[in-house]
């Protein structure tokens, strides 16, 4: 079945980094976008970044744009979130999940258990 799981959170401090890999199983990675979510406490969750299939296209929300970078390894079936300078606001807990398309259309289907980022001194 369809599985995607995070890891790489745990707790940095303030202006740290951190990379986030998302492993896929039970379906051909190279054929959808992934994106990368986040949900603090008390909070909506919002989508921080997406990555189309080749890895080709890729998007950013406003308040992580030059700190954060997604990237894909389809042969490894991983897709990659690299966070620099991270802020504690960003403290949260982070998800990747499939899309229905290469693309950023169609919505998400499946989603990882998440990790846990705190950002905290």
């Amino acid at each position: 079945q369809v599985q995607l799981v995070e890891s790489g959170g745990g707790l940095v401090q303030p202006g740290g980094s951190l990379r986030l890999s998302c492993v896929a199983s039970g379906f051909t990675l190279d054929n959808y976008a992934i994106g990368w979510f986040r949900q603090a406490p008390g909070k909506e969750r919002e989508e921080v970044s997406w990555i189309s299939s080749s890895g080709g296209i890729k998007a950013y929300a406003d308040s992580v744009k030059g700190r954060f970078t997604v990237s894909r390894d389809n042969a490894k079936n991983t897709v990659y979130l690299q966070m620099n300078f991270l802020k504690p606001e960003e403290t949260a807990v982070y998800y990747c999940s499939k899309r229905r398309t290469s693309l950023c259309v169609g919505g998400n289907d499946y989603w990882g258990q998440g990790t846990q980022v705190t950002v905290s001194s």
